[in-house]
């Protein structure tokens, strides 16, 4: 009789699973705009019962584990309700933006798997004593419970997505900016300079593991060295731009906008998000480069790339009517740091094309 008991626990779980997955899939398709937007704190709502409904499945296991009739009553109502969150996620990406979707899908994404995952579990731990499936329901639950309160740090617009997306770019490129203030030069005290050619034993392996991280970033030429700091400058310039740009979009949400102006706002926000994250690149390209030999003709193609950037974050956070003197000042000083840089690299490549025609063997 158990054994018949499970297997129809397990058909009932499939058709749920079959059923939930199947609108899961809505997720994927852009909501009507006829219809009536969700607000994300009524997604949020509805989390919470998520919450509440996996501590009820939970405490079924509390005892010597539930009968056949309270853990099927269990799954259909949990179903339920993961329909329920389904649909008003749905209703919640109207008017959503590329960014806030990926938002919105990811959040849900983890409340279903977690779901689908305590489902499983509570139907394999039916009618099984085992120690290890009841300390394995707490501890999914546990999983749930975690999905379902982060639906709250969930951005429930276009602008707080974008402008956390923005952030995190910063925070990259503010990294890349430590990296490259640790490069230094090659020491000019004659005695290292003399040490470091005299070959050191084989089996002489002290300080080697040290020695080698040090040496990464200290044999920068003075040519090299002048590069790598008008590099800093830039990438300095750089999250001084994309911080004004955090501070334009963070003023919009003060601003009230009409549907039209929201759909053309969302536009713009998503190429500008698309322009700092291109930028954001090719500071890690630059910052690559810098590392002797130096790529000469890669940092001035990033450095090329970038103005293109810094162009067209100005008209779209000018279509967005963003724009304020201090992201033009900041704009205006990353442009200024990119042609010095470029300067420089100029220098750079007449010296190196002269040290290779003067090693150019003509007899050869």
């Amino acid at each position: 009789m158990g054994k018949q008991e499970k297997e129809r626990l397990n058909q009932i779980l499939i058709h749920h699973l079959n059923s939930i997955h199947e609108t899961f899939q809505v997720l994927d398709q852009s909501p009507p705009s006829s219809l009536e937007k969700v607000s994300w704190d009524d997604v949020v709502k509805m989390g919470q019962q998520l919450y509440k409904q996996a501590t009820t499945v939970g405490m079924l296991w509390s005892g010597e584990g539930p009968d056949a009739k309270s853990l099927e009553e269990s799954m259909g109502a949990y179903s339920n309700l993961l329909q329920g969150f389904l649909l008003l996620s749905h209703g919640s990406m109207i008017g959503a933006g590329t960014t806030l979707s990926s938002c919105i899908h990811a959040s849900v994404k983890q409340v279903i798997d977690c779901s689908f995952m305590l489902l499983k579990e509570s139907v394999a731990s039916y009618g099984n004593s085992s120690k290890a499936h009841k300390l394995s329901i707490p501890q999914i639950v546990g999983t749930v419970w975690e999905a379902c309160s982060a639906l709250k740090k969930t951005p429930g617009t276009n602008i707080t997505a974008i402008g956390r997306a923005m952030t995190q770019i910063a925070v990259s490129v503010k990294d890349v900016h430590r990296e490259m203030k640790e490069l230094k030069p090659a020491s000019s005290d004659p005695s290292v300079e003399i040490s470091d050619k005299v070959p050191k034993p084989e089996n002489d392996t002290h300080d080697s593991d040290n020695s080698s991280d040090e040496e990464l970033g200290s044999d920068l030429s003075p040519e090299e060295m002048k590069v790598t700091e008008l590099a800093i400058d830039v990438v300095s310039e750089t999250l001084s731009t994309i911080k004004e740009i955090i501070r334009s979009i963070t003023g919009l949400l003060k601003n009230a906008q009409t549907p039209t102006e929201s759909n053309q706002m969302v536009d713009s926000l998503e190429r500008l998000l698309t322009s700092c994250r291109n930028m954001g690149l090719q500071i890690d390209e630059i910052g690559a480069c810098l590392y002797p030999p130096q790529e000469v003709s890669a940092i001035k193609t990033a450095s090329e790339k970038m103005m293109s950037f810094v162009g067209e974050m100005q008209v779209e956070l000018e279509n967005i009517k963003g724009s304020s003197d201090a992201f033009v000042h900041a704009s205006n000083g990353l442009m200024s740091s990119l042609r010095q840089l470029e300067s420089g690299l100029g220098c750079s490549s007449d010296d190196e094309l002269a040290s290779e025609m003067k090693n150019l063997d003509v007899d050869g």
